[in-house]
């Protein structure tokens, strides 16, 4: 009998994943209930196991005087326990043995549905517990059922739920089919606990990352962030802690063997995988991926406006299928990006236009000025004089200063008047910082050319006279000491000498 119930328990322990010990808490409340339900109260009934985990109930009962006993439930008359136990004196207590069969039906039946109940919340309490410290993590188990759209997965210990709105639309499962899902959220419920499964969020492809990228998992390489249409595309921005590892390189793996392990689980889903850069222009360049964008050009940071402009044939590619690809890319960086060719670029004039609005929100045009780098992005700038620039290579603003009267003069479909119109937006918006020397030697270049001035450097002139040179103090345009006037503000001026 002892082996019997030994054997029971420990097959109870191996289906239900309950520990012995708890088993033996249920068997010992089960009895104590059905005892309560036969004589009214458990304050003296013990429970006891033996080493074979045979089981025992016994009463525990007060021996009193010859007719004196008040309570049969808890006292016994010293003649009867000297029957069990002949050393037995008044005022002891002695354990007797209570045979279960002696409990009646109603008992019996209480102390059942008790033992259920006892063994239904410890079951669901440990698998919660167990489960509760999974969430986040992936599990494989293998489709049950399906019903109205929701598939029932077998996980060993219990049944997990994976709802149709957590499905890739590219995925079909038939019965036994292996599912490798990422645990959400465990909740218990009156008809037991439920395990919610997805294979949609963006966690879950961190985690398939981790499995196969070994990088990722020990945090040498760090996903930035994933954005994710499922089924169709992932875009995920991954930089490296160390400047040996290259995160991107990483991720795709020699031959591109992790990246198709990631692929064929997710069934042929597409990914992008693309490196993360604190600068949004350089990021939203990466985040187009795989297209190639020209230029990006910030419409306004506050509001995270962008524009990214790309040749012809990679417009489509930018904007992907039904502008998939865009949309996702405004997701993974965060910013409104608008994609154009050139030729929708230069229609709209979008970097005039916008730093003109810019300029008028601030109201402070030399502070906003310290921004600027690009000739294109000068408040008022003539759209053709910026092209006929780009066109040979001059896009920034120091490009253009570093160049020499001779190749200035060089540059075809430009004008002397467009270039120091030029030249006079760029002393207004700009602040130039140079090395030593390098504002001297502008300055000269410029005075060469300034009709104001009145000098020649054409053959056969005679060399300018050196003129000392001040600084307006209204406008800090350029003025000399025969000027009576500011050329530029038309301020008057006098000039006041100091003795030595």
């Amino acid at each position: 009998m002892a082996t019997d119930m030994s054997d029971a328990i420990r097959q109870l322990s191996q289906d239900r994943g309950l520990s012995e010990e708890l088993i033996l808490t249920t068997i010992e409340n089960t009895l104590l209930a059905a005892y309560k339900r036969r004589f009214g109260n458990a304050d003296n009934a013990i429970v006891r196991f033996t080493d074979d985990k045979e089981v025992s109930i016994y009463a525990q009962k007060k021996i009193v005087e010859h007719d004196g006993v008040y309570d049969p439930v808890s006292e016994i008359d010293l003649d009867e326990a000297r029957e069990l136990n002949p050393e037995a004196e008044v005022g002891d207590e002695i354990l007797i043995e209570v045979d279960p069969r002696d409990f009646d039906r109603l008992a019996v039946q209480s102390a059942r549905q008790t033992a259920h109940q006892s063994i239904r919340e410890i079951q669901k309490d440990s698998l919660y517990s167990e489960f509760k410290d999974k969430v986040g993590e992936i599990i494989i188990g293998y489709y049950q059922r399906e019903w109205k759209g929701t598939i029932y997965v077998d996980l060993g210990k219990m049944e997990g739920i994976l709802p149709k709105k957590y499905q890739s639309p590219r995925e079909t499962y038939h019965v036994n089919d292996r599912i490798k899902a990422l645990i959400t959220e465990v909740k218990k419920e009156t008809s037991g606990l439920q395990v919610i499964l997805s294979r949609t969020h963006t966690d879950f492809v961190r985690a398939i990352f981790e499995l196969e990228v070994p990088e990722v998992y020990d945090k040498t390489v760090e996903i930035h962030k994933i954005v994710r249409e499922p089924g169709y595309r992932t875009k995920l921005a991954v930089y490296s802690n160390r400047d040996d590892v290259d995160p991107v390189g990483a991720c795709v793996g020699l031959k591109g063997v992790r990246i198709q392990a990631v692929i064929k689980e997710l069934e042929g889903e597409k990914i992008d995988i693309l490196k993360y850069d604190p600068d949004p222009r350089r990021f939203i360049k990466n985040a187009l991926s795989p297209a190639e964008v020209r230029d990006v050009i910030i419409l306004d940071e506050g509001k995270h406006q962008a524009l990214a402009v790309v040749n012809d044939s990679q417009l489509s590619l930018a904007i992907g299928k039904q502008g998939l690809n865009v949309r996702l890319a405004n997701r993974l960086v965060d910013w409104n990006i608008d994609v154009k060719t050139d030729a929708q670029f230069e229609a709209m004039d979008i970097a005039a236009e916008s730093r003109r609005a810019v300029s008028e929100l601030f109201g402070d045009a030399d502070e906003y000025g310290e921004e600027i780098s690009r000739i294109s992005e000068l408040p008022g700038v003539d759209s053709q004089t910026a092209a006929v620039l780009l066109e040979n290579n001059i896009d920034f603003i120091e490009d253009f200063l570093a160049l020499s009267p001779e190749e200035l003069g060089a540059l075809e479909k430009i004008s002397t008047e467009q270039l120091e119109t030029l030249r006079k937006l760029i002393e207004e918006y700009v602040e130039i910082v140079e090395e030593d020397g390098g504002e001297a030697e502008y300055e000269e270049a410029a005075a060469e050319n300034d009709p104001e001035t009145g000098s020649e450097t054409g053959d056969g002139a005679a060399e300018p006279e050196t003129v000392e040179e001040y600084e307006c103090p209204e406008c800090g345009a350029r003025i000399t000491v025969d000027m009576t006037n500011c050329p530029n503000c038309g301020i008057g001026l006098s000039f006041e000498y100091e003795d030595e």
